[in-house]
This record gives C-alpha cells, sequence and structure tokens, in this order.
C-alpha cells in the first residue's frame, strides 16, 4: 500500500512514500443494521484506519447544495409546476408521415423494356418509429402489388441503427432491404412536422416516368381497308358495345303456362344473339342463367333448308337467307326466335342513344306489360264443428302453426278468482229432472261457465260436474259472430239455455248481489226486480211453524239462550244464507228438517265446529226424532 503523508506532493513515482511501521490493512465495517433492516453507512475511516481525504457529507446533502438557490428578500422563489408527462404512444397517435417515391427494377427478359419504375408510398409511424411501404395498385399490371414491406423497424446500416424520421428528406435515396427507394415529394402533414422539427425540407422533384408505360399510351397504327364491310373494323368499332333488351314469354294459353321475363343480349360486335333469363327469388326454377347461349339467329331460312337438322348440325350462310340484326329489335314488337315469340317492352339507356344516331328513332317508350292483380280473395272461416270454442277453432284457418287466440289480461287480473254463483233447476218435461238442482258458476275473468250438480242420496242420478269450463253461446247468434252469455244475462228467474238444456236460476249468492249493486247500470230492470224481491223474501219474518213451536214449547227460552250465547262467543260465524240454502237443497219438502247424516255432511262442508259442546246442546235441542234435525234454528246460532 502507497501513501503520501505529506500533503501537496504529487502522487507519482519518486515522491509517494511507504510506511513500513504499517500493521493494519483492515477496511472499516460499511453494513449495519437498524430496526431490523440492513443500511449502508460510509465509511469514516480508510483502509488501516487512515483518515480520509475527501469531504464527509452525505450524497442528499451533496445534492442539497448543488441545487440551492440563494434566499431572496421575499423567500425561496416558488418553482413551476412541471409539465404532465404525455407518452409517445399517445402523443403521436395516428399520426404519420407520408414520402412519395419509386424504385427502379430490371428487365432483363424483355425486348421491349429493359426496365421499370414502380411507384411506391413510404409510411412513417411517428408512435412507434415503424415503417411500411405500399405501392398502389395499378388495374392489369400483371404485378403483384400492395404491401411490398410490412409495418416494422427497418434497419439503416449493418451496425444495427433503424432509421429515425430526421433521416428521411426529399431529393435523398434511402436503402431497405438491399431494395434503394427515391424520396421524391411529401404531403403536407409531413411537410409542417419536419419544418417544426427545425429540419430544412429539400425541394420537392418529379415522380420519374416508366418507359414502358408512356410507350403504352401513344395511339395506335389506324390501318385504312378498301373493303365496304370489314368484319375486323366491326370488331373493332363495336367491341364490348351491347344493346340490351327486356322482353317477356307469354305462355298463359298452354296449361301450366306462365308470363315469364328474359334479357335479350345484340352484341354489334359479331350480330349475335343471347337470351338471359330473369329469376326472381323464391320462383321454383333452378337458377340456370341462360335460355338461349350467343349465337347468330337466322330470320329467314331457304326453301330446301327447312328440313335442315338443326339440333345436330350448325346452320351456315347457305342455309340462310337472312340473319337477324339490329333493325329487327323494336321496342313494343313481337320477336319470334326459336319457336317462342317474345314481346320487347323495354331497352336500356345506351340502346335508345344507339337507335337515334343509328336509325334515327328516338322515340322508344316504355312499355306497361304488368297485370293487374285479381282483388284479393275474401277469407272464409269454415263452418264451426261444434268442438270447443269458435276463436279457437278459427285460429287453425290463420297460420300452420295455430296459436292461442289473444286474452284480455288486463280483465284476467282485475277480476281473478271473482266468481258468480246461481241456483237452477232444469226446466225438463221428465218427472225425475223436477227436483234436480245445479249451481251455476260464472267466472267473470274468462267468461266461462260451469255446471254443478250437487248429489242427491237415493235419487238415481249421479251428481258432480255437469259442464266444465266453457263459453256458452246464447240462442239465435250466428256462427261468424257469437254471442255469449255475460253476468246480465243472470238473474232469478233467467232461462238460460246451454247446449240445448234450459235452465231457470232460483237463487243467487250474496257475491252476485254485491256485483249487481256495484254495477246495476248494466243489468236489466227485470234482473234488478227480481234481486229486490229476494231480498224482501229474506226480510220476512220466520215461518209461522217457528212462531207456534216458540209459544207453545216450554224450552224455547232455554233454546234462545243457547243460541245468543254461541253468537256471543263467535263460533265460526258464516254466511247464514249459504247454509240455508245448502239445507233448502236437500230439504225438498220445505218441512226445515233434515235427516241426521245430510246435516252432519252439511256442517263438515262448512267446517262447522261440531264437536263442541255447545254446538252438542243446540243439535240436541234442534232434533226431532231419532232421524230428523232442525236447521232453522241451528242456522241462526251463526249468522253473521
Amino acid at each position: 500500500m502507497m501513501s503520501n503523508p505529506v500533503h501537496g506532493l504529487p502522487f507519482l513515482p519518486g515522491t509517494s512514500f511507504k510506511d513500513s511501521t504499517k500493521t493494519a490493512f483492515h477496511r472499516s465495517q460499511t453494513l449495519g443494521y437498524r430496526n431490523g433492516y440492513a443500511v449502508v453507512r460510509r465509511p469514516t475511516v480508510g483502509i488501516g484506519g487512515d483518515r480520509l481525504q475527501v469531504s464527509q457529507l452525505s450524497q442528499a446533502e451533496l445534492d442539497e447544495l448543488a441545487s440551492k438557490a440563494p434566499v431572496l428578500a421575499y423567500g425561496q422563489p416558488k418553482q413551476a409546476p412541471r409539465a404532465e408527462f404525455i407518452p409517445a404512444y399517445v402523443a403521436f397517435d395516428k399520426k404519420v408521415l407520408k414520402f412519395d417515391a419509386y424504385f427502379q427494377e430490371d428487365v432483363p427478359l424483355s425486348t421491349e423494356e429493359r426496365y421499370r419504375i414502380r411507384r411506391v408510398n413510404i409510411y412513417y409511424y411517428l408512435e412507434d418509429d415503424s415503417m411500411s411501404v405500399i405501392e398502389p395498385v395499378v388495374e392489369n399490371s400483371g404485378i403483384p402489388q400492395g404491401k411490398l414491406i410490412k409495418r416494422q423497424r427497418l434497419a439503416k446500416n449493418d451496425r444495427g441503427d433503424h432509421y429515425h424520421w430526421k433521416d428521411l428528406n426529399r431529393g435523398i435515396n434511402i436503402t431497405i432491404y438491399g431494395r434503394t427507394f427515391r424520396i421524391v415529394d411529401c404531403d403536407k402533414f409531413t411537410q409542417v412536422f419536419l419544418e417544426s422539427q427545425g429540419i430544412e425540407l429539400n425541394p420537392p422533384e418529379k415522380m420519374a416516368l416508366d418507359p414502358y408505360t408512356e410507350l403504352r399510351k401513344q395511339p395506335l397504327r389506324k390501318y385504312v381497308t378498301p373493303t365496304d364491310f370489314d368484319q375486323l373494323k366491326q370488331f373493332l368499332t363495336f367491341d364490348k358495345q351491347v344493346l340490351r333488351f327486356y322482353a317477356i314469354w307469354d305462355d298463359t294459353d298452354s296449361m301450366f303456362g306462365e308470363c315469364r321475363t328474359y334479357i335479350i343480349h345484340y352484341y354489334l360486335m359479331d350480330d349475335t344473339v343471347e337470351i338471359r333469363e330473369v329469376h326472381e327469388r323464391n320462383d321454383g326454377r333452378d337458377p340456370f342463367p341462360l335460355l338461349m347461349s350467343r349465337q347468330r339467329m337466322p330470320k329467314v331460312l331457304v326453301e330446301n333448308a327447312k328440313n335442315f337438322p338443326r339440333c345436330v348440325l350448325e346452320i351456315s350462310d347457305k342455309e340462310v337467307l337472312e340473319w337477324y340484326t339490329a333493325k329487327d329489335f323494336i321496342v313494343g314488337k313481337p320477336l319470334t326466335i326459336l319457336g317462342r315469340t317474345f314481346f320487347i317492352y323495354d331497352c336500356d339507356p345506351f340502346t335508345r342513344q344507339y337507335y337515334k344516331e343509328k336509325f334515327g328513332i328516338s322515340d322508344l317508350p316504355r312499355i306497361d306489360v304488368s297485370k293487374k292483380e285479381p282483388p284479393p280473395v275474401k277469407q272464409e272461416l269454415p263452418p264451426y264443428n261444434g268442438y270447443g270454442l269458435v276463436e279457437d277453432s278459427a285460429q287453425n284457418c290463420f297460420a300452420l302453426i295455430p296459436k292461442a287466440p289473444k286474452k284480455d289480461v288486463i280483465k284476467m287480473l282485475m277480476n281473478e278468482n271473482k266468481v258468480l254463483r246461481y241456483l237452477a233447476a232444469l226446466e225438463s218435461p221428465i218427472p225425475e229432472d223436477k227436483d234436480r238442482r245445479f249451481v251455476f258458476s260464472y267466472f267473470l275473468a274468462t267468461d266461462m261457465i260451469s255446471i254443478f250438480e250437487p248429489p242427491v242420496r237415493n235419487s238415481g242420478i249421479i251428481g258432480g260436474k255437469y259442464l266444465g269450463r266453457t263459453k256458452v253461446v246464447k240462442p239465435g247468434s250466428s256462427v261468424e259472430n257469437p254471442i255469449y252469455y255475460g253476468p246480465s244475462d243472470f238473474f232469478i228467474g233467467a232461462v238460460i239455455e246451454v247446449f240445448g238444456h234450459r235452465f231457470v236460476i232460483l237463487d243467487t249468492d250474496d257475491c252476485v248481489l254485491k256485483y249487481m249493486e256495484r254495477n246495476a247500470a248494466r243489468y236489466s230492470p227485470e234482473a234488478l226486480l227480481s234481486i229486490q224481491n229476494r231480498v224482501r223474501k229474506q226480510e220476512a219474518p220466520a215461518p209461522e211453524l217457528d212462531n207456534q213451536q216458540t209459544e207453545e214449547d216450554p224450552g224455547v227460552q232455554e233454546l234462545e239462550a243457547l243460541i245468543d250465547t254461541i253468537q256471543k262467543q263467535g263460533k265460526d260465524r258464516l254466511c247464514r244464507d249459504n247454509i240455508r240454502k245448502m239445507f233448502q237443497i236437500y230439504d225438498k219438502e220445505a218441512s226445515g228438517h233434515v235427516d241426521r247424516e245430510t246435516f252432519f255432511k252439511i256442517c263438515d262442508s262448512f267446517h262447522l265446529p261440531v264437536d263442541d259442546s255447545l254446538v252438542k246442546e243446540l243439535i240436541r235441542m234442534c232434533s226431532h226424532g231419532e232421524d230428523k234435525i232442525d236447521y232453522y234454528n241451528f242456522v241462526r246460532a251463526f249468522s253473521n
């Protein structure tokens, strides 16, 4: 270890001395731990404990001294806020420099050209410094054109440098993948951008011309032929000139015939005719484009050529006296080709202009050949077969896959679970049917009616569902416009005819009374009068039998006290009228008594507490004999 204890002498060979008495050559510790973390410390002494001859200030203190400014009279000046950082891919997004250039390509195997000039566009993308070279497509050039070099960063030399926008300018050559491009000009945006960056642009140059392309632009040689008619002249003059006619073939006179449209093309270059079919969507025909391929069509044949086998041999000029020409195709005149008569009704604008210049025919109006459609046939529904509803049966005639008829959803929601019930009797000459009773249920949500017959023991008639939910048509209404029974048709005394059976309404429930009270305007005066009579009968005093029994029977007071006790306790308060109606249905003799079995069956249907001690006592007091029970007094205990 060499050291120079004498400060001021240069540290050069011959001026430094070795301290032979030094025995410690260790380095001081620079790594320590504070709160469990490793902390780097600056060395305070050198190797062997020598004093360091450098500044002992920390790096943060050195940076603070370097950046500290003098304090002004009014304090430290405020620093301007830093400009917001904008990345390059955001600042230069969709900003592209465009240069017009060309390159020269050798053509060694051609006698007409030695080289060709190919024009390209060089695009420089500022967001990622990538470039692409695209050659505009020239029609019928025979050269693969388009994107020559896809977008990428292009190498400028062998050292790995890439092209930058500072390397691009007008009037310079750049080499990309061994091909030299000459930049001649740029667009306005590129010029403004480069000038704003302090780059002096060279003056623009003219685009080099391709010798072979300029040679093709020279006018063709003109040939003058002495003959009156020259097919080559016709071919060169009328090449790609075609007369187009729109025609129809009306074959409706034959069986299964129809009127079909065609397009007739007449080629002026060789006087050939072509007939093309016009297909429409879903016309049921194969999409074959041609009815007759392009050929010359004979107009008049020689006498001996009428039996010429044209199906196997081609017709020549020897068999034809006259061919079809352009003057034979006139709008508004029929034309017979291969046995079919076509009527020409229109042509295109080029054909009109040709006829005006060639033949002096200026008026070729379009002829309307459209046929008026017959009036639409009125759809008549088949006669109703009696199964289901008329609306459901009619849906089978409107669509292949029938759908359910639309329902009045608002009416269904407002009248959900609202049912009007009526008690009715069957009007029949049969004696067994006179005592039968039926319960009509009218559903306000769907205007449907169901009929239920309560079973009667030992009647010989099986009760239960008599008619499921359905709409019932009024007698006398037509099948096309059926009129169904509504709530206003049901009232006491009304006759309802259901599929040939006549029913007479005898009674209604309280729900019907409330409904009629809210909708009195929908009912007739006769219906309202019948309801008034029913209410008066309900408010009439009890039968005389009960009055006599009350006066004569000594246990009447005990019965009345028991009834009052049950009413005060509120034992299952129900509608007294509904319970009395059910008892009256089974009491055909109107005696006020029913048998014990029927009594308990009705109580079970209304969930009456027959097991209660007070109710048992009431049943005992209302019993008459061993098998009969007085239901008038029993019902009074459960009044609402």
